[in-house]
């Protein structure tokens, strides 16, 4: 056991410094060494153990290796007679494989061929020692530890498995020197070993290809960068700084402020004002994209110095009051005032002719 455990050890060591994969498409070499556990009916010793094989994994799960093994123990009571034991087994073993894990434990199953040499004591013949040779079916269990193949030169393989030796008689030594025969079914042997895999040719290549070029469609392509894409799009060359209806065309966006007057030589909003004022700034909200000049004018009556004042203020009351609704002030230009040049009417200058509610107003002119 303390074998198993240093073999183990050694191959999990080896596995965490590995960078591949335990699978690969090459044929490989293996070759292992050990100690072999005898039957304790055989009446042999524990002796080392060797072996050479080769293999290849049959999918990423499965391998299948061909592999000859020697051992050549000695009896316990008489050392001087020999008894050795090599043969042949195809292993399959099953390999659980974990993402992102360059080690994998495996179980393995095996069916072979064993043969043994045993010398017995044929006194008095005078063809003493005598030897006995046959050959028998042998079956094996076992489990294991292999590092990462794909991609090295090398991987670390440990294991402990149990033979059955299918050999219905066999010799054993007596205290006294001699040898007897005695029949059995089968013997059983463990054996732990370490063992290395060498993979033959050049490391397989991954050619991990590019990923496809997809060509986005229609529906999620903006030329135009208008907000609204290609397939739904009816006006593809918009102009930056037009606001775009949903068919992506540019919508003409009016604020009208018709009603927006102020009483005669006043600049305090009215109430019908008011009510126009809270329309256009809900519009303004629901068009971030537009920015406006707040103008203010005044009618024909009066000086021009003074009404360029008068302006100024029924502008600014505009303004302040678009403002306090949420419209940002970064989007209104102004306030402006024009005074009375720029009147809608010609009404003239005399009094009180020129007195014009359609002239008194404030207007928010939409920049592009």
């Amino acid at each position: 056991m303390h074998l198993l455990g240093t073999a183990l050890l050694a191959g999990l060591t080896f596995a965490q410094v590995a960078s591949a994969q335990v699978s690969d498409d090459r044929w490989y070499l293996t070759g292992s060494a050990g100690m072999n556990i005898q039957d304790n009916d055989r009446g042999t010793r524990n002796a080392p153990f060797g072996t050479l094989g080769v293999g290849k994994f049959l999918n990423e799960n499965w391998s299948l290796d061909g592999e000859l093994n020697y051992q050549n123990p000695n009896f316990d009571d008489n050392q001087d007679l020999n008894w050795s034991q090599y043969g042949i087994s195809f292993d399959a073993r099953r390999f659980f494989n974990a993402e992102g894990r360059n080690w994998a434990p495996y179980m393995l199953m095996g069916l072979g061929y064993q043969r043994s040499e045993a010398e017995f004591d044929n006194t008095p013949s005078v063809y003493s020692p005598g030897e006995d040779k046959e050959g028998n079916l042998a079956a094996k269990v076992g489990f294991g530890l292999q590092s990462g193949l794909a991609g090295k030169r090398a991987a670390i393989r440990t294991e402990i498995a149990y033979r059955a030796d299918f050999d219905d008689r066999d010799y054993s030594s007596r205290p006294d020197g001699a040898s007897s025969r005695h029949n059995s079914d089968w013997f059983g042997d463990v054996l732990a070993s370490v063992g290395v895999v060498i993979p033959l040719g050049a490391p397989t290549t991954v050619v991990v290809p590019p990923p496809p070029v997809v060509t986005p469609g229609c529906e999620d392509r903006d030329d135009d960068g208008d907000g609204v894409n290609n397939c739904d799009d009816k006006c593809p060359n918009s102009v930056a700084g037009q606001t775009i209806g949903p068919d992506g065309c540019a919508v003409n966006v009016s604020i009208d402020l018709r009603g927006v007057n102020f009483n005669f030589d006043k600049a305090t909003l009215r109430p019908d004002a008011v009510s126009i004022l809270a329309e256009a700034a809900e519009i303004l909200k629901r068009h971030p994209e537009l920015n406006v000049e707040v103008a203010g004018h005044t009618d024909q009556c009066g000086a021009e110095g003074y009404n360029q004042k008068l302006s100024e203020r029924r502008a600014r009351a505009v303004y302040e009051y678009l403002t306090k609704q949420g419209v940002s002030a970064s989007r209104l230009s102004g306030p402006h005032g024009y005074g009375m040049s720029r009147p809608l009417e010609d009404k003239g200058h005399k009094f009180p002719a020129c007195k014009s509610e359609t002239n008194r107003r404030t207007e928010l002119n939409v920049q592009n």
